[in-house]
């Protein structure tokens, strides 16, 4: 049986092109790894990699680009309308095929230690590999961000699980873990009020009494003149993406604003496409079975 492993690093760093590269370098003709998207954001100051393979190649591939994004990145002078805790932030370990939520949790554990060791670099964990349970909500471990790290790390309850118990002097900290697949969705409004875009984003995600599986922000998006609700839906399977469209829709109509388009980050899972699609042309038993594409070997062609 194949054992495929994703992995999705998010880096702090969207506009220099050439740190990017030299980035997503460390994932390229590699054996047993396959690059499959990376995406980056001005307004956002922020990288998004999407790499699967076998095991041990992803996680030599992926401590190799932490290396070059200690390197390259300074958070000292790093802005961006993103929280960001670290210059390889957030380190995500997903199980595709052949691979258990809990083998892939010893996973990204080896990977955290290892980059605290190679690296001095301060590791937290997070999601299903949380060393507490109140670690594993991710904007809860990033809460302070780079500029409060060091009067967080103070603190008995957050020092790090692998590591110095100080920061990084530019590259923060890193937050490592094992979870389930999620979307990264974002939905631009037309107003440049940041204030409406916060509101909508406190309705719509799941600690402020709406959708279960949804996290969002307002965002700033200056370079388009517009703001976001930025999202991660983190079970499509119970919160699809039409549903976080329509109730941001339905949120934005008491503002008197509308919806000015949709942006994915990264790749999603194809069950998702197939439930949106069916959901607004009313396709009754709809599936992935129906795509033409899906019916033959990808190398067909």
């Amino acid at each position: 049986m194949n054992r495929i492993l994703e992995c999705v690093p998010n880096f702090s760093e969207g506009r220099d092109l050439k740190k990017i590269e030299c980035i997503v370098d460390a994932f390229r003709a590699k054996e047993n790894v396959k690059l499959l998207d990376y995406s980056n954001d001005k307004d956002h100051n922020r990288m998004v990699v999407t790499v699967i393979g076998e095991p041990e190649a992803v996680k030599n591939a992926v401590i190799e680009a932490v290396g070059i994004a200690i390197r390259e990145i300074d958070l000292t002078r790093h802005q961006g309308e993103h929280p960001r805790m670290g210059a390889a932030d957030v380190i995500p370990f997903i199980p595709l095929e052949g691979l258990s939520l809990g083998e892939v949790d010893t996973i990204a554990k080896e990977v955290g230690k290892t980059l605290a060791g190679k690296y001095q670099l301060p590791v937290y964990l997070y999601e299903k590999s949380a060393s507490a349970e109140y670690r594993r909500n991710l904007a809860s471990v990033r809460k302070g961000e780079f500029e409060g790290l060091m009067d967080k790390m103070q603190l008995s309850e957050w020092k790090p699980d692998f590591g110095p118990d100080h920061r990084h002097p530019t590259a923060g900290a890193a937050i490592v873990g094992a979870r389930m697949p999620l979307i990264a969705f974002n939905i631009h409004l037309n107003t440049t009020r940041l204030d409406i875009a916060n509101n909508i984003a406190r309705k719509v995600r799941c600690i402020g009494g709406g959708l279960r599986y949804c996290k969002a922000m307002g965002v700033d998006l200056k370079e388009k003149g517009l703001v976001q609700v930025s999202m991660n839906l983190t079970d499509y399977t119970q919160t699809s993406i039409y549903q976080a469209v329509e109730m941001v829709r339905f949120e934005a109509k008491r503002y008197g604003v509308t919806v000015a388009g949709c942006e994915l980050i990264g790749l999603l899972p194809l069950q998702a496409v197939t439930d949106t699609v069916a959901y607004y042309l009313g396709l009754d038993g709809f599936s992935g079975k129906q795509v033409l594409e899906m019916q033959y070997p990808h190398d067909y062609l």
